[in-house]
């Protein structure tokens, strides 16, 4: 099998139902969440997907939980997603479906939190010590903490030029394309309002009443995975809907 990292389009031509792709710590990953009878099912799961990963030679992130697994495959010493996934994770489907069980992935949401500031470089020290996370150096634009072991949300810094902008953070959520709408349709009836679309397929901004904003991002549009810089309040393609 080849390990070259494949496109949004050509996992979604794979048509794996169940499953979708989400940016997490940089990188792409084929997620899925299956949900089970009870934790006895959910450690024979686990038991059959470990020896499925073993036979392809790759590997598997599974969160076992009394009713359910959470699965993520991601070749990361390629960069993202390969043909080796899309092969485990139709494995993964036959031994849920043999198994009686069921895999979606319409609930599964990704976390990271995003904060605008005029130097990155000065606070990502602080909040890197005192996580005990690692500080990565991206460009003069942004910059990452992240915890080596994966288990807190990544923060994303931006620089912004404006020393004198309020300084919140944002929650950045990685869903699956199919969830935005109904996510914005519930936003919005829980009286929050669409603050920009202008990044759409890609990224969506909202607010709740209070003004703090929240964008949801989806792998889409190409092969873009990152919510673009400039759609932050006030930059070039932004697009007050308030």
């Amino acid at each position: 099998m080849t390990t070259q990292v494949l496109t949004g389009q050509q996992i979604g031509a794979a048509e794996l139902d169940g499953w979708t792709l989400l940016l997490s710590y940089g990188q792409g990953g084929l997620q899925t969440r299956i949900h089970t009878e009870g934790f006895s099912q959910g450690l024979e799961l686990v038991a059959s997907i470990g020896r499925a990963a073993e036979e392809l030679n790759h590997r598997a992130e599974l969160d076992l939980r009394p009713f359910l697994i959470d699965v993520r495959l991601s070749s990361r010493d390629d960069g993202g997603v390969t043909e080796t996934d899309l092969t485990l994770a139709g494995r993964v489907t036959e031994i849920v479906t043999a198994a009686g069980a069921e895999l979606e992935c319409g609930s599964i949401t990704r976390i990271e939190l995003g904060l605008d500031t005029p130097g990155y470089d000065k606070i990502a020290p602080f909040w890197a010590a005192v996580l005990d996370s690692e500080h990565v150096i991206g460009t003069d634009d942004w910059g990452d903490v992240g915890d080596i072991r994966t288990g807190l949300p990544m923060l994303w810094f931006r620089t912004d030029p404006d020393a004198s902008s309020r300084r919140v953070w944002h929650p950045h959520l990685w869903v699956d394309p199919a969830q935005v709408r109904p996510r914005i349709d519930a936003a919005l009836a829980a009286g929050g309002s669409l603050i920009s679309d202008h990044g759409a397929p890609s990224v969506w901004v909202l607010s709740d009443p209070d003004g703090n904003h929240v964008y949801l991002c989806t792998w889409q549009p190409g092969d873009s995975m990152l919510c673009d810089s400039q759609y932050r309040p006030g930059g070039p393609n932004w697009v007050d809907h308030t």
